[in-house]
């Protein structure tokens, strides 16, 4: 029985509560909503929690209260992505709970998760209900309760997790779109992953950090350790190969000795581990697609990952050349126009447009809060506009945005065409409302699409999609799918041109077809003659096309 919990006890229960999200990232990640290939769920809240965590363990203190505050604030700073800031104000709201106790009994511990819930829905203007706000509201919901019948943290902790998982489970019948695709909401699925790290510490139980190894390495572009290797034509294995197989009926039995003696034959910097239910894969390989035609005798592949370590060298080398005085420091600015860019060209064109900072990120890895407040920070501004780019950053950017001591304001652009609108009118002469409000009224003449291709099999919006076919989206809504680019790119643009469109926009992704670009740009000049094409090289990844239609 565990009556009373200490610093020293929360500590242990956000180390172990982080490291099981840690291992879990990928599965969350899986299940995002949309077969796109940067599903960022897990990712976003692995690194948040990360970032609380690093920051407890800096600071540990047997005052809870204290612990708290650090915790707190080590969330606010890293957290990343909707999921991420949603998990970030849930414990905002839990440890502000925690400011005047020494340590907590249970009925304090009910409290700060119902303090936490109540915090988080406050923050977020429309909460949408089969979400993580759902299974955190129904656990504290739950806690408030069962805390009416014990004093045992441990057995309140236990129902907690329970009613959890219950409400994760219903999370398809509150959200549609979850039921249509077969799968429990992410974020959710986050947060149960999160508590039963909490369960596991208030037992005494700790969480293997090995599995985490592989989990983190896969989840952030990793950068290899090239010391001792003088010429990329060293490098015996050029391809950092990952995988991560869900175990299917009528496959192969999985045998960990046999799959790890088969696998060394494909490469070294083997690392292999498994559960019941999925073995991830880590391996510097040759032939990158012969460790995925093995792995999928065992079942479904759900995540994969390749990198090219010899392009990685090249990079690594040529950075070693440029000399420390060539470094650019931040500029300083009275206005400092903050655009988030994925991609050298659309960084150019924001520069070309007004933007005094970029900031690398988007849709394969968004911002911290910590990444933009430094950015204002280093530019010394007395005012900042902020351009976040894709609704998944926007509420790093809010946050970042209250926190600075700057005048900073938030445009809400979900997408890199809309970002382009927004800049385009914008005057550096005009007060910083008076842009805000010409900016944010540019969005609604703006129509945004993208083209990329399906991680897995699917059917949503009434839309089927087949693995590795091209999905065309306006807005974030999929509208067609083909495995044919150009009937995608096509089937797109005519969903999005209107009677009155004017300007079609087209940035063009570093995976682009040149010929197939050729073949956009004839058809668009044949089929719609009066409208102007305005062409960018972005050199985007993972959205081979980008466009808007004004």
């Amino acid at each position: 029985m565990v009556s009373k919990i200490n610093g020293k006890l929360f500590a242990e229960m956000i180390i172990q509560g982080a490291q099981n999200l840690s291992n879990h990232a990928d599965l969350v990640d899986s299940l995002n909503v949309y077969p796109v290939p940067d599903g960022d769920t897990g990712t976003n809240m692995n690194l948040t929690m990360t970032s609380g965590r690093e920051s407890v363990e800096e600071n540990l203190s047997q005052h809870i209260g204290e612990l708290g505050k650090t915790y707190s604030k080590g969330l606010l700073m890293g957290a990343r992505g909707n999921s991420g800031v949603i998990l970030s104000q849930l414990f905002r709201g839990f440890s502000k709970n925690l400011e005047a106790y020494d340590e907590i009994n249970a009925q304090q511990l009910a409290e700060s998760f119902k303090a936490g819930v109540e915090t988080a829905y406050k923050a977020i203007m429309k909460p949408v209900e089969g979400t993580i706000l759902t299974v955190a509201r129904d656990a504290a919901d739950a806690a408030m309760r069962k805390v009416e019948e014990t004093e045992d943290c441990i057995e309140l902790m236990t129902y907690i997790l329970e009613e959890a998982e219950i409400s994760l489970e219903n999370t398809p019948n509150l959200l549609p779109v979850l039921k249509e695709v077969g799968v429990v909401d992410s974020g959710g699925k986050g947060l149960v992953v999160v508590y039963a790290g909490f369960l596991k510490a208030l037992k005494g139980e700790t969480v293997s950090a090995e599995t985490a190894k592989l989990d983190k390495d896969s989840l952030v572009n990793e950068e290899h350790d090239f010391h001792g290797v003088i010429n990329t034509e060293d490098i015996v294995y050029g391809y950092c190969t990952e995988m991560m197989v869900r175990f299917g009926k009528n496959k192969k039995v999985f045998d960990e000795q046999t799959f790890r003696e088969d696998m060394s034959t494909y490469g070294d910097s083997l690392l292999v581990i498994n559960d019941d239910e999925i073995v991830k894969v880590h391996v510097h390989s040759e032939k990158p697609g012969d460790v995925f035609n093995y792995g999928q005798q065992y079942g479904e592949l759900i995540k994969l990952k390749v990198e090219n370590m010899r392009e990685q060298h090249r990079e690594v080398v040529k950075k070693e050349q440029v000399s420390q005085s060539d470094a650019q420091t931040p500029e300083t600015v009275e206005t400092a126009v903050i655009a988030i860019s994925m991609g050298d060209g659309i960084s150019e064109l924001f520069k070309s447009m007004g933007a005094t900072h970029m900031i690398s990120g988007g849709q394969t890895m968004n911002p911290s809060t910590e990444d933009i407040v430094k950015v204002i920070e280093q530019s010394q501004c007395k005012r900042a506009i902020i351009l976040p780019n894709n609704k998944n950053i926007m509420m790093a950017s809010e946050q970042a945005a209250d926190i600075v001591g700057a005048e900073a304001v938030v445009i809400p652009t979900k997408s890199i065409p809309q970002g382009i609108a927004a800049l385009f009118n914008y005057d550096e002469s005009d007060a910083l409302e008076v842009n805000k409000t010409r900016m944010v009224e540019s969005l609604e003449a703006v129509t945004s699409g993208s083209v990329t291709y399906a991680v897995r099999d699917t059917k949503i919006d009434g839309v089927e999609i087949k693995k590795d076919a091209f999905m065309g989206l306006v807005e974030d809504k999929i509208v067609t799918s083909n495995e044919n680019e150009f009937e995608t790119v096509k089937g797109l643009l005519s969903e999005m041109i209107q009677d009155d469109s004017e300007i079609i926009t087209m940035i063009v992704g570093e995976d682009a077809n040149a010929s197939l670009t050729s073949d956009i740009e004839t058809w668009l000049e044949t089929s719609y003659p009066e409208i102007e094409l305005d062409q960018h090289d972005g050199q985007q990844p993972v959205y081979q096309y980008l466009f808007s239609v004004e």
